[in-house]
């Protein structure tokens, strides 16, 4: 049996603002109980009544998840209900220089893919090659394609009778594209992320639509994070009138 609907037209059930954003009454008391939405008071007989406040609380951290991942917006804002808006605006902070180093890798990557298909224009063997042979073409030393390969940038096989490294050229190609963007001073981490999209596009060429898929959801975030912010700032001043009147 359900709780009986509040008097008061400012009051709301949990399954009111449930239905609104087509959540369960279970997932609303949930976030009340996970601080992300601030703290309901309850009735006589004991059931949550939220108002106003808890319902733009609620539109902006589901606005905010689109942007921001789960993670991020919850202790967004999990710091705005204990009045840490600084530790709040950190967290956006971080996200938005995480956003921005995506583009930067994304670039880095249109790019060296250009320079990589104009290098691979001119006739080369397509042959695997040893580690010695792959590590002087790029200048690098052996242990360093051995580090790629522990981080996952580089899948070499191996020879059945000896164990040693062999590069097919697709391994080959592989370490070019991170030879280039480690000279573009990108992590490890998310050289391989790249890498794992060249091999799922099935190379360079066919890269160029993941790579216009990736953009598109950048730009997709980004403007989620704009979303995020507005609501947020609703709540906000509504948090900071409902105070006042206290």
């Amino acid at each position: 049996m359900g709780a009986t609907k509040p008097s008061n037209p400012g009051v709301r059930r949990p399954v009111d603002l449930a239905r609104r954003h087509g959540l369960s009454a279970q997932a609303v008391r949930n976030y009340e109980r996970d601080g992300v939405l601030p703290a309901a008071q309850r009735s006589p007989t004991g059931y949550r009544l939220f108002t106003e406040v808890h319902a733009k609380a609620l539109s902006a951290y589901l606005a905010l998840i689109v942007g921001h991942g789960y993670p991020a917006s919850g202790e967004i804002m999990r710091a705005v209900n204990r009045g840490d808006i600084d530790a709040a605006l950190r967290t956006i902070d971080d996200s938005h220089v995480l956003l921005q180093r995506d583009r930067e890798t994304l670039d880095a990557v249109e790019a060296a893919v250009a320079s990589l298909a104009g290098s691979q224009q001119q006739p080369q063997s397509r042959s695997a090659v040893p580690i010695s042979v792959l590590a002087h073409r790029l200048g690098v030393r052996p242990a360093t394609l051995r580090k790629w390969e522990r981080a996952g940038i580089v899948q070499p096989a191996r020879e059945p009778a000896t164990g040693y490294r062999v590069y097919s050229p697709d391994d080959v190609r592989d370490a070019e594209l991170a030879h280039l963007l480690r000279r573009g001073g990108y992590r490890l981490d998310h050289i391989a992320g790249v890498l794992r999209r060249v091999r799922a596009a099935g190379g360079t060429e066919p890269l160029a639509a993941s790579l216009r898929q990736w953009r598109q959801q950048l730009t997709a975030r980004g403007q989620a994070m704009l979303t995020g912010a507005a609501r947020l700032a609703e709540y906000l001043d509504v948090e900071t009138k409902s105070a006042g009147r206290r």
